[in-house]
């Protein structure tokens, strides 16, 4: 019975369940040691096995939350973007796609090439076969669109 209540309790946390047998075989030793301090108080004796499972199921959910020790240890320090930064990241570049899906597709291209990819103008008119200062016009215009769509979605 110790084992189903392990099996059941350590279920609930994905990839924690095969767990179960080591949490049910430490409640075991743990009854073995408290069992010349139990004292019968008129209860089953069921329940003060299953608060010392209890105890030894909640350090081993404590326990799942800590680091899993991994075969190789890494020469620096992770300098990518947490989980939190990358979840901001995809928000943002959502937002920005359905934006640009506001424009023009020729003002969407161009917004594209000069801001994302980081082109020159003189690039993107020989892309777009503009001019110079006419991709510099177009810019300006293709960005005044943007925000005045941004300003009407309430999205700045």
């Amino acid at each position: 019975m110790v084992v189903r209540y392990c099996r059941a309790r350590l279920a609930r946390v994905s990839g924690y369940v095969h767990y179960s047998d080591d949490v049910a075989q430490e409640v075991c030793i743990a009854l073995l040691a408290a069992l010349p301090r139990y004292e019968d108080m008129g209860r089953p004796f069921a329940s003060f096995v299953f608060g010392i499972a209890a105890h030894k199921v909640a350090d081993a959910l404590r326990g799942s939350t800590r680091d899993v020790p991994t075969d190789a240890v890494p020469d620096c320090p992770d300098d990518g973007p947490g989980p939190e930064e990358a979840a901001v990241r995809t928000v943002e570049a959502e937002r920005a796609r359905a934006l640009l899906s506001e424009l023009p597709e020729q003002q969407r291209r161009l917004l594209v090439m000069r801001v994302i990819a980081g082109l020159s103008a003189d690039e993107t008119g020989h892309v777009l076969g503009m001019s110079a200062g006419a991709v510099r016009v177009a810019q300006h215009r293709a960005l005044a669109r943007l925000r005045k769509v941004a300003v009407a979605n309430r999205l700045i």
